[in-house]
C-alpha cells in the first residue's frame, strides 16, 4: 500500500513515521509523476493558505505559500478523479474545504484554545453519532491541535463529524468521495503514552488505509 504525502520531506516526519508504523509505505512529493502510483493521498499541516484560493484578502493568514498551495490542489484534484481516498490533517482540512468551494476563517477569536505558541493544545470535542469519528471515538473524546485557523463557509459535499466546544469545526466527512479531514493531528497520537481521554490517532490512519 503506498501512500502519497503531499508536503515537503524534512516537514512530514511524523506523518511518514504514523503510516510506516501502520504498514503503508509512504512517499513524500509535491508534484508526483503519476497519482497512479498511489494508493491514497494524505495532505499534512503547514502553514495557512493563500486566501486569494477562497476569494478574500489577507485577514490574519501567515507564512503564505501560493506555489504549495497549486501543488497540493493539483494532486488532490488528480486524486479525486480516480475517486482515490483522501485525509488531510489541520492545514490538509483547510485545503479540502477550499478545493470543494468554501473558505477559512484566517484568525480565529479563540485561537489560544487551539494552540498557544504554536504548541498542541488538548481540548475536547463532540462527535457526531453514526460519523467515522463517532464510530472511532465515540460520542466525546480529547484531541490536540495547533491552528489559529478553522473552516469558514463549508465546501460542497462536506458534512461536518466533529466540533470543539468553541464552535470550531474539527472534522469533516465528504458525502460522495473516500475524503475525511481533521483539523487536529493524528499524526501525533498514535505511539506515545496519551492522557486519558485523548483520541489515540492510529485509529483514524487505520481506518484511512482500510479505504484503499
Amino acid at each position: 500500500m503506498r501512500i502519497l504525502i503531499s508536503g515537503i520531506p524534512d516537514l512530514a516526519k511524523n506523518y511518514t513515521a504514523a503510516l510506516r508504523r501502520l504498514g503503508a509505505e509512504a512517499h513524500v512529493c509535491l508534484r508526483p509523476d503519476s497519482v497512479s502510483d498511489y494508493n491514497g493521498l494524505l495532505l499534512p499541516g503547514g502553514g495557512d493558505m493563500d486566501p486569494a484560493f477562497f476569494g478574500e484578502n489577507n485577514c490574519g493568514s501567515v507564512n503564505i505559500d501560493p506555489a504549495l498551495d497549486q501543488a497540493q490542489l493539483s494532486s488532490l484534484d488528480a486524486f479525486l478523479r480516480l475517486n482515490k481516498p483522501v485525509l488531510g490533517i489541520c492545514r490538509g482540512m483547510q485545503l479540502l474545504n477550499v478545493y470543494f468551494g468554501g473558505s477559512i476563517l484566517q484568525d480565529l477569536p479563540t485561537a489560544s484554545v487551539h494552540a498557544w505558541n504554536g504548541n498542541d493544545q488538548v481540548h475536547p470535542v463532540q462527535c457526531v453519532s453514526g460519523s467515522v469519528l463517532g464510530r472511532l471515538y465515540g460520542p466525546s473524546c480529547l484531541v490536540n491541535s495547533a491552528h489559529h485557523q478553522g473552516l469558514g463557509r463549508l465546501g460542497s459535499n462536506l458534512k461536518v463529524t466533529q466540533t470543539a466546544p468553541d464552535g470550531v469545526i474539527e472534522a469533516v466527512e465528504h458525502t460522495k468521495k473516500p475524503v475525511l479531514g481533521v483539523q487536529w493531528h493524528p499524526e501525533r497520537t498514535g505511539s506515545l503514552p496519551r492522557q486519558p481521554g485523548l483520541a489515540d490517532g492510529d485509529r483514524l490512519i487505520q481506518y484511512f488505509l482500510t479505504l484503499m
